[in-house]
């Protein structure tokens, strides 16, 4: 993959930023295409069991970016956040005063190829098979396949790279000469944001939302799923459950016995992801100081 940063940046008129990037090869297109219709499909517990940045933190912390009590910290942050039903205005305030401190002094260059070397280590193996199947039908359609994810939008182009799709949606960094800064540009990728960045997406690529699905395994994604024309809960959690089941939307669960038990529990919310990040992003700093 080409290690150079492209990120389109839109602003809507009420003043949402939305960032997306294609990958580098886009996948073959058949013989017949549909310009005007795509699927959109989170990361998180949809495409992918766990957090993509959990993994990621996990592999830096193979590489010993960090110990092994800053992860265990990290995934403590998580499984508190996963476990509450919903968020309070404050915490997604200091979220995204602090979302990417954690790739503050980063070059994008060094975060991409981290990504793909850990996506190939961990998080391959968690890709669920019906998810990646459902994407590909939607590929076979001759339809763009994009991933949705509050992760920053590089780390989701390059798992959009490995899995053949379009592209991804995500959090935008601000970078300056190659690097990180550790500053937002618009908003965290979640929840209504996540539905403004399909939008402004759908007006840029010519597609037409009513031809469009959504997949999620979250309430959180409520309102993009809200926002295309068909909508598919992914091993949802509880609400979301209920929320499929009052709408009609289809759902498809690919945990089994105890194992969907345990995971069905509202997915990853995205202040509970940074608040992971921003454990590792001390722990980072840390170990940079004391080398």
């Amino acid at each position: 993959m080409g290690r150079f940063r492209k990120v389109t940046v839109s602003t809507d008129v009420h003043g949402h930023t939305a960032g997306w990037a294609p990958t580098e090869l886009a996948p073959p297109a058949p013989a017949e295409t549909d310009p005007t219709a795509a699927a959109f499909f989170d990361i998180d517990n949809t495409m992918m069991q766990g957090a993509s940045i959990y993994w990621f933190a996990r592999g830096l912390a193979a590489r010993d970016y960090f110990t092994a009590g800053d992860l265990a910290r990290f995934a403590w942050q998580q499984l508190r956040f996963r476990l509450l039903a919903y968020e309070h205005a404050g915490d997604m305030s200091h979220a995204k005063e602090t979302a990417l401190a954690f790739v503050e002094g980063w070059r994008v260059e060094d975060v991409e190829r981290l990504t793909e070397e850990i996506f190939d280590e961990l998080m391959a193996p968690r890709i669920w098979a019906g998810t990646r199947a459902l994407a590909q039908t939607h590929l076979d359609a001759g339809q763009r396949v994009w991933l949705v994810s509050a992760a920053p939008v590089e780390i989701g182009r390059v798992i959009a790279a490995r899995l053949g799709l379009t592209g991804a949606i995500g959090t935008v960094a601000e970078v300056i000469d190659g690097a990180y800064t550790g500053r937002l540009v618009g908003d965290l990728m979640h929840g209504p944001a996540k539905a403004d960045a399909v939008t402004q997406l759908a007006e840029v690529e010519g597609l037409d939302l009513s031809c469009c699905v959504a997949y999620s395994d979250s309430a959180n994604d409520l309102p993009m799923l809200s926002a295309v024309g068909r909508a598919v809960a992914v091993n949802p959690d509880s609400v979301l459950l209920r929320e499929a089941r009052l709408r009609g939307w289809m759902v498809r669960d690919f945990r089994t016995g105890r194992k969907a038990a345990r995971i069905a529990v509202p997915s990853t919310a995205a202040a509970g992801l940074l608040a992971g990040a921003v454990t590792a992003g001390l722990a980072l700093r840390r170990r940079r100081l004391a080398r």
